[in-house]
Order: C-alpha cells, then structure tokens, then sequence
C-alpha cells in the first residue's frame, strides 16, 4: 500500500491545471505520467534577465529593457516580420515577430507607451533586434520577469515555460515528509531537508546551483540512490531465505580440471572457490562471473556444472544466440562426456524426433547439462532436477526469461556471466543484489592485438594489406562506422563497404547487420566460424562471446564514434588462435583531445578493467561502456558518474539500515518505507535489468 501522504505526488498529471488530453502525453514524454515526475526533472539552464539599457547591451547575451513604443511596421511582404521599434533614452531596440502581428498589436501597444520587454539580442542590418521577446509587459507588470530564470527541456507543443509552470505547481503539492537520512550523515554533507533540495533545485540563482555537487543535487541524488541500495539489499536478503539443493565439491570437478590442457589461472581459482562456497551453503546462489573477454568464464562455469552432476542435480546453459548456444556446447561437451556426463544442445532448429530425444534426456535425468538458447525455457522443457542455470551475456536477458528458467528446478541456483567490465565504482548500483566475481586475468598464451590507429584518409593502404592476408588465409572483421542514430543509415554505409571491399577481396565477404532475422545472422556468422567467409563486415558490436580463433584481423573504421570500452570489446574478437594478430583504428581526422586520449589508452592496455575505469574518466557522463545494455538502472536525479562516491556509502547505510531494524518498523524505517514507495522501487519487483 503507498502512504497516504504521497497521494498527491502519484496524481496523473492531467490533474495539473493546463494539461488536457492534447498536453498530458507530451508531459508523459517529457518527464513521466505522474506529479512526482515534474518534480523529478530539474531545469537545464539558467537565465539572467537583469535590466540593462540598449547602449550597454550585447549581441548573444539575453537582457531585459525598460522601453518606450516607438514606431510599428507592419510586414510588406509575405515572410516579412511584423515589427515594433521601441527606445529606451540610450538607443533604439527593433522586436520582431515571423507570426502574429497586426492591429492587435497596435492596440495592446500603442505608441509612447511604457513597456517591459526581456529576450535574446542578436544584430540584424546594424540595428540591435529581439525576435519574439520572451517577455513584453506594462511597466507595472516588471516583477513578472524573474531576474533568474530557470530553462527546461521542452519538446515539439510544449514550451520550455510551459513545463516549467508544471513543474512548480507540481512542486506546490509536495508534503514536508518525515527525514528518512540518518541526521549524522546530513549534518556532515551539509545536506538541506528533502522538501528544500527540491524547492532549491526548481528555484537555482546561479550556475553553481545547476551543478551535480550542489548540496542539495547531492542530497536528492543520496536519496534515489540509497532507495535502489534498499531494494537491492532486501532482494539480496530475501534470496537467501530460500533454500536450496546443497552441492559439495567433488572428485569429480578435479578430475575435468586435472584433464583441461592448461592450469587455471589464479582469478579462475579464486572465483570457482567462491561458486562452490555458495553452492555448498544450501542458500540459493545468485552470484555474478565477470570477467574480460577471453578471461576463461566457460571453464569456471563448467567445474561448477561437475561438482553439481557429481551431487545428482542438473545444470542449464543459456545463451542469447544460436551460435552462441553451439560455441558454449563444443567448449563443455569434450570435458563432460571424458567423465562419463551427457550434455544436450537445445536451439530453435531441433525438431521432431531429435528434439523429442533430447526432452527425453532431461526430463529422465540422463543429460546432467542442458546448453541452449530461448528454447530451454518453452513450455515443453522440463528437467528431473535442475538445480544450476547459468546465464550467458546475462543483460541480453530480461528478468523475466532468467526467473522462468530458475524455476525450472527447485530454487535454482544463478550463475549470471558478463564479458562487459564494469569499473568498481558502478558495480554496486549494476548488481548490488548479486555477488560478484571477477576475472581479472588472461588465461596464459593469449598473444595481446597489436594495435595502431590509422587516419582514414590511408584507408586503400589498409585495404591492400588486408586483401594480402586473407590471401594467406587469415581472416577479419571490418566493422562499420555508427553514422547516425538511424539504422538505416548505419546500414547503407555497411552496404557501400561490402561491395567495395568485395570488388577488391572478392566474393568471401559478408556482411551482417541490424536488420537481418536472428536465424540469418548466425546464418551469416556460422559461415565466417567455418572459414567460408574471410571478411565479415558488421554494422553493430559484433557477437560478445563468438569465437572465431583464425580470425587475426579487426578494422574498425571511423574509431573516434565509439565508446573505449566498446572498442575493446571489438578488439577482443581477435587474438584467439595462433596467428599474430592486429586492430586498425581507422579515424577522421583531425581528433578530439577526448578522442586522442581514448585511442591511447586502447593502445596501451588491454586490460578490460582498467580500461573501464579509463573510460569512466574520460566520458565523465553519458552511458559510459553500454551501461543502459548493462541492466544500468534509469535514475532521475543521480548521475552514476558525477555522485560515484555516493554509491558505496548509500550500500553501506542500506546494509546498516537493514541490519538493524530488517522489517522497518522504526521510526526511521517507517521514513524509509516512504522513501521506497516515492521511487517505487522495492524488494519484490524488477529494479533493473541485471536483479
């Protein structure tokens, strides 16, 4: 049940005076169904609209004037503007408008009268002008043009001053509501009451206001933030209340470990340590493998599927494409069939009595692995007891898919595996309701890429190498520049390189892209895995996880419109097989200082982690390493970036919080229960896409 006293936050913001059922999905858009919404969307800029006089007055600058009707002019022709001629002692000032006009104007405006009038200046034809004033009133009417005036986004019917009217009515119905903060904490980040941090944040008097580390955007930042790490916390707990199946170590994991033709590395050890410490503790394991590419996350999962073979259960492999699935099924099945285990490879191709056979298989117990696609989880699918799902590439998964093949068995434990690095300073807002294990080391005999950045202006340089080495027998990945935020676009230039570089290699260049079916894409991709293809060219992150150990070769052209991280992960693509291997940075120049820096650090490291981090630095903002793919979640008021130091201390007090009083039934847990119920994120439901 939500608290009474948040009712008039959670009104529709049809409620609002104005918005009607032409204005209501605009607002929807813009900032959300509800008031709170409004409240939630702070103001973008500042506008300084202090007086000043004609002669003291600039070009670009916005200025409020107090002035005398001078002249009207009306348009002589069609696209004309219908102008009035004002002069304030100093100078003259010309308002412009490309509609409206007329004998209203004449009325509301007569000659010698007394005006207001605040806008942008910009000079046309020597003279200053003001094109459609933001203001223009009576004299007496001055102490409606606020000196500073907070701007809004808007959107195409809704005026920036529109939302901001909605925003502060929306603010007027806010409650002063009980402090939910630790009153320690606030007294030492000088943190305002919440109801002052939003009047604050919808009434800034200076840039310094609009920025992230003002007390009160940190504190409302703290709040949402601390609400997510609440959620996260009880969800956590609540998984632990669940039993389930027990699973030892076994014999039987050392001995596929002892047959692998390499030792583990120490991360690997580390983490199987940590897995077989979950599964052991008869609480149901949710636990989060990540490592960088080509870090051995296959082989970990693999001894945790022994050890629960070996203790009579069953486990299920899901990853997100076919070819993905087959990839996972040929790296699993030597090692499991040596000890005497069968495993069976379930996709959307299998049908019939094949199919038929391997339900068979699961539902009887013969098969101790299932690897698969989206297929594991149809309604057909059933399994004798399952009692590990391992989820490959885990953020291409909803939360819904990763819950219906957990409750396959009984509490299922959850092995969650991600090749996209996430720096430490984020992991916790990502996957605070899992446990985490990282794989910060390369299996030994990893050849690192040689990576070097070229100008686009000697790309055919690069075309007559690559054609030379496929001559040898290598094979590459072209990938194809992020033209625009239009597939359509993306995939014209992708067209335009395949056909060019065909006529240069030949026929054994394909090319995948956005638009294709998934059955065509791993049609395509399987081509390239067998070697029929030498030269794939994609529009898109070519599949994370696809393993194509002849391939030497990754160009990516136009390099400075990707992301850092998103670059390694391409890099990440080569360098598996025994050739030596290479990344052209292919880029327009001249570079940006932000585009230098991200080219070096890729030149330099091929550490994933350490480029995380990296990249977190230098983008300082927007959706550094795919996060939105990442299960990132959506906040409103914190910037994962700019109020990081933030993330750990609102764990650290949920953890606190809960600790103490696990049920909130404190005064403070009463708060907090409201706190919880203003973002609507709670323990029960989806918070994002990595729970």
């Amino acid at each position: 049940m939500r608290p009474e006293i948040l009712f008039p936050l959670f009104a529709p913001s049809s409620s609002l005076k104005g918005v009607g059922p032409k204005i209501a999905p605009l607002v929807d858009k813009l900032a959300g169904p509800l008031v709170r919404d409004l409240i939630f969307l702070a103001p973008q800029s500042l506008v300084h609209r202090a007086l000043t006089t004609v002669s003291a007055a600039e070009e670009g600058q916005t200025g409020t004037f107090l002035v005398s009707i001078d002249a009207h002019f009306g348009s002589a022709r069609p696209g004309q503007p219908y102008r009035i001629r004002t002069f304030d002692g100093t100078g003259f000032l010309t308002l412009a408008w490309f509609k409206g006009g007329g004998q209203h104007m004449v009325q509301q405006h007569p000659v010698g009268a007394r005006r207001v009038v605040s806008g942008r200046l910009e000079r046309f034809g020597g003279e200053l002008q003001m094109a459609h004033p933001d203001y223009l009133l009576a004299e007496d009417q001055a102490e409606k043009i606020p000196q500073e005036e907070p701007i809004y986004a808007a959107t195409a019917g809704l005026p920036a001053r529109t939302v901001r009217r909605l925003a502060l009515e929306a603010l007027a119905r806010a409650p002063e509501l009980p402090e939910w903060q630790d009153p320690a904490w606030l007294a030492r980040e000088r943190f305002p009451a919440w109801r002052q941090a939003l009047e604050r944040l919808h009434a800034p008097t200076s840039q310094a206001d609009l920025s992230l580390d003002a007390p009160h955007r940190r504190r409302l930042a703290y709040d949402e933030l601390f609400a997510h790490q609440l959620a996260l916390a009880q969800r956590k707990a609540a998984r632990r209340v669940h039993a389930a199946p027990a699973i030892p170590p076994s014999p039987l994991a050392d001995k596929v470990e002892a047959a692998l033709p390499f030792r583990l590395t120490g991360a690997q050890a580390r983490a199987i340590s940590e897995i077989r410490s979950d599964l052991a503790s008869a609480e149901r394991m949710s636990r989060l493998l990540q490592g960088d590419v080509g870090a051995g996350k296959t082989v970990v999962a693999l001894l945790a599927m022994a050890d629960v073979a070996a203790a009579g259960y069953q486990s299920a492999l899901m990853a997100p494409t076919e070819i993905l699935a087959r990839q996972h099924f040929e790296t699993l099945a030597g090692p499991l069939r040596a000890q005497g285990l069968t495993p069976v490879l379930l996709t959307g191709r299998d049908k019939g009595a094949g199919r038929a056979e391997k339900l068979r298989a699961l539902i009887g117990g013969e098969a101790a692995v299932a690897v698969g696609t989206h297929a594991l989880f149809q309604d057909d699918v059933a399994f004798r007891a399952l009692a590990l799902a391992v989820i490959d590439e885990q953020h291409r998964f909803g939360v819904s898919e990763r819950q219906r093949l957990q409750e396959m068995g009984r509490s299922t434990h959850l092995l969650a595996m991600s090749a996209t690095p996430i720096p430490r300073t984020l992991e916790l807002t990502v996957y605070g309701d899992l446990d985490v294990s990282r794989l910060d080391e390369k299996p030994p005999g990893r050849k690192p890429v040689a990576t070097r950045a070229v100008p686009m202006p000697r790309q055919a340089e690069v075309v007559a190498r690559l054609a030379e080495a496929v001559n040898t027998g290598a094979q590459a990945f072209w990938i194809c520049p992020l033209v625009a935020e239009s597939e359509l676009s993306d995939l014209a230039a992708a067209e335009l390189r395949w056909a060019d570089l065909r006529k240069t290699i030949g026929p054994g260049v394909g090319l995948v892209h956005g638009r294709l079916s998934a059955g065509e894409k791993d049609a395509v991709m399987s081509d390239f895995v067998d070697g029929r293809l030498s030269v794939l060219v994609a529009t898109t992150v070519v599949e994370v996880g696809v393993d194509v150990p002849n391939a030497s070769i990754m160009v990516i052209e136009q390099a400075e419109r990707f992301g850092l991280a998103q670059l390694h992960q391409l890099r990440g693509r080569v360098g598996r097989g025994s050739r030596e291997s290479s990344c052209v940075l292919l880029y327009d120049p001249p570079l940006s200082q932000a585009g230098q820096a991200r080219l070096d650090v890729l030149r330099r490291t091929d550490d994933g982690f350490v480029i995380a981090e990296k990249d977190l630095e230098l983008r300082g903002g927007g959706d550094p390493l795919g996060l939105k793919q990442s299960g990132f979640p959506a906040y409103r008021l914190a910037d994962p970036i700019a109020h990081r130091d933030l993330i750990a201390a609102a764990a650290d007090d949920a953890r606190l919080v809960l600790g103490r009083d696990p049920s909130l039934a404190s005064a403070r847990g009463q708060a907090v229960r409201i706190l919880q119920a203003l973002f609507d994120w709670r323990a029960s439901g989806p918070i994002n896409d990595a729970g």
